[in-house]
């Protein structure tokens, strides 16, 4: 008999499953649609005009040496995510081992293709098995690992946004008609001070109300938790080696996603702000519930990089190029490879814990 929680689990998973693919449809039959029109006007008969060929074509096309260095980022930020995590365990009295942290971060990621956010308790799951540690502690360290990934994006997006909010703005402006609405990018910013004034001050009149509803409770609690998850880092031995391999991570990420448009001709001769505001635009896509991102972070890779003049149809071949290399190439094989390894490495293994 199925219990109710595997049910839940599996409702869930074909919900999430279903928003990826429908997402992921909706994106290719947009750009399916453009490429026809691109052919006709071209005089490319409709039988030879494939999206999903040219999407082949494009794959078999790729630079061999540039995916190589996508893979060696994709290790370095999971080495560095593996160090840094060992780095809150000891903090809590635990030595554990680096490869067990390692493998269990790759199976995370081979668990969230599954399920969004289901990788997180499994790698906790993983180490506190092999570690011989105590689940909530483990799932603790998890949860500031997350924070300060939170945080991060947040603040990478601010970067992008602060690099190159021009050619951003001029697209959505192009396509949103924002100086009609709002009178050009002078009065765009004040409009928005004028709104955060405003928001700001009927928060500080309507305060104690406000906190009794569940909804700003809970945002008030994440916004606790971030500040907790910030504390943890000074009590950590040396706080500046834990920062440092948070910018590792992050930086390999952007790497992964540069050199892959680097792989690609199309992409090849963007500048790198335009990889950044790509990755950026990818990873809130990776965030968006759906099984690692599919078809989130299809639409969002291929609009940002409409805003650097690739077409539809090469800004969706990026996208699968980038999205099935990394998320189903790397992660499934990798994960699989993980489970395997595991078990055999930690057979006689015994842990200790910190003098």
């Amino acid at each position: 008999m199925i219990s109710k929680k595997q049910l839940l689990n599996v409702l869930k998973f074909l919900l999430f499953l279903g928003v990826g693919v429908t997402i992921l449809y909706l994106v290719y039959r947009s750009q399916n649609a453009a490429f026809q029109e691109d052919c006709a006007l071209k005089g490319v008969p409709a039988a030879e005009c494939s999206l999903i060929q040219k999407v082949i074509d494009d794959f078999r096309g790729v630079s061999f040496f540039w995916m190589f260095m996508v893979f060696v980022a994709y290790m370095m930020s999971n080495i560095s995510r593996a160090i840094r995590w060992n780095m809150l365990m000891r903090s809590l009295g635990y030595q554990s081992k680096f490869i067990n942290a390692l493998l269990s971060t790759i199976i995370g990621y081979f668990a969230n293709l599954g399920l969004p956010r289901l990788g997180e308790v499994v790698r906790a799951g993983m180490m506190a098995r092999y570690e011989k540690m105590p689940i909530e502690k483990v799932m603790g360290t998890v949860v500031v690992d997350r924070v300060i990934d939170v945080l991060s994006i947040i603040l990478i997006t601010l970067l992008a946004l602060l690099l190159d909010f021009n050619t951003i703005y001029t697209f959505a402006d192009e396509h949103i008609n924002l100086s009609e609405k709002f009178g050009g990018k002078g009065a765009l910013l004040l409009y928005l001070g004028i709104a955060g004034i405003i928001g700001l001050s009927l928060f500080f009149v309507f305060r104690k109300g406000l906190l009794r509803l569940a909804i700003v409770q809970k945002i008030v609690g994440i916004i606790q938790g971030f500040g907790e998850g910030i504390k943890t880092i000074g009590k950590l031995k040396r706080p500046w080696l834990f920062v440092l391999h948070s910018i590792s991570i992050w930086l390999m990420f952007y790497l992964g996603c540069y050199f892959c448009m680097l792989a690609f001709e199309p992409t090849a001769d963007l500048p790198a702000i335009a990889g950044l505001t790509v990755f950026v635009f990818g990873a809130w896509g990776m965030v968006i519930p759906s099984p690692g991102g599919m078809g989130t972070y299809h639409f969002l890779a291929q609009l940002a990089l409409g805003f650097y003049g690739i077409s539809g149809d090469d800004g969706f071949s990026f996208a699968n190029i980038s999205y099935f290399t990394v998320q189903l190439g790397f992660n499934i094989s990798l994960g699989l490879l993980s489970l395997l390894l595991l078990p055999s490495i930690n057979r006689d293994y015994h842990p200790v814990a910190v003098a």
